[in-house]
């Protein structure tokens, strides 16, 4: 019928059928466009400007100021039963509290509640995550910039000379690095941090060291200090975090991972 009515239209007059058939292309593009968009389709574009227009989302480094700093200045003397000594070296007031025996899971998830439920950034809110699956707990204040030694030692009674053969389901020592005051929680991005301590005992003779340390931040990420970073007192105090950010090609960027890195844990945990 169409068709016939189209034959009917051109036999009448030429022009007037070629001027109805451009009105029709006209309204059909235009309903094509405004359905669609008027931007060139992604098959037609330029390979070139495509690669240019793209932004890439890289990784920019950060200063951010680590008002903690732990060091064990006796790693050959310590043992379960004899104690260990630690040394911390802070820019503010803080508290020291260790944990004896704490449990590698509950720690674990504790560094999880931090991240998703609520920040640690007082030792009440640690043992609450921890729903105090730990043996023994002491704490000290510290002065800010004072290095005096802390003696840390199970009491006689607690009857601990190891924590089993591996793998172990508890951590000889976890120490808990806290801003004293709640001003300089304010101030800093780095609001607490928490030291695995191994000591060695009768089941395992690994000498004592620092397995992990993981800076706690105000935003509810965690980072895991580098080995380098243990090795001196200043690399302590000034670290570089990195960042998620979007930025062209152009823009000066450090290809390295923003979010935590847990290092590979020892063999016997």
């Amino acid at each position: 019928m169409a068709a016939v009515f189209l034959v009917t239209l051109y036999e009448y007059s030429p022009l007037f059928y070629i001027t109805v058939v451009f009105v029709c292309f006209l309204v059909t593009s235009g309903l094509v466009l405004g359905w669609f968009g008027l931007g060139v389709p992604v098959i037609l574009r330029n390979s070139e400007e495509t690669e240019s227009s793209t932004r890439v989302l890289k990784k920019r480094m950060r200063q951010v100021k680590n008002p903690f700093g732990l060091e064990i200045p006796h790693p050959a003397t310590a043992s379960v039963t004899k104690g260990i000594t630690l040394t911390p070296d802070c820019l503010e007031d803080c508290i020291l509290t260790c944990y004896w025996g704490c449990s590698v899971q509950k720690l674990h998830e504790a560094l999880q509640k931090h991240v998703y439920c609520f920040r640690i950034k007082t030792p009440q809110a640690l043992e609450d995550a921890l729903y105090s699956e730990y043996l023994y707990r002491q704490q000290y204040f510290i002065k800010k910039n004072d290095k005096e030694e802390k003696y840390c030692q199970l009491p006689e009674d607690a009857r601990v000379v190891d924590f089993g053969p591996v793998p172990r389901s508890r951590y000889p020592l976890i120490a808990l690095l806290t801003l004293a005051d709640e001003e300089d929680r304010e101030i800093y991005d780095i609001i607490s941090m928490v030291a695995v301590i191994h000591i060695p005992d009768e089941s395992y003779r690994l000498s004592c060291r620092i397995l992990y340390q993981y800076l706690l931040l105000a935003q509810g990420q965690y980072h895991d200090l580098k080995a380098r970073q243990l090795s001196g007192h200043r690399q302590r105090m000034s670290l570089a975090l990195f960042d998620p950010v979007e930025t062209s090609e152009s823009d000066p960027v450090e290809l390295t991972s923003h979010r935590c890195t847990v290092l590979k844990r020892y063999v016997l945990w």
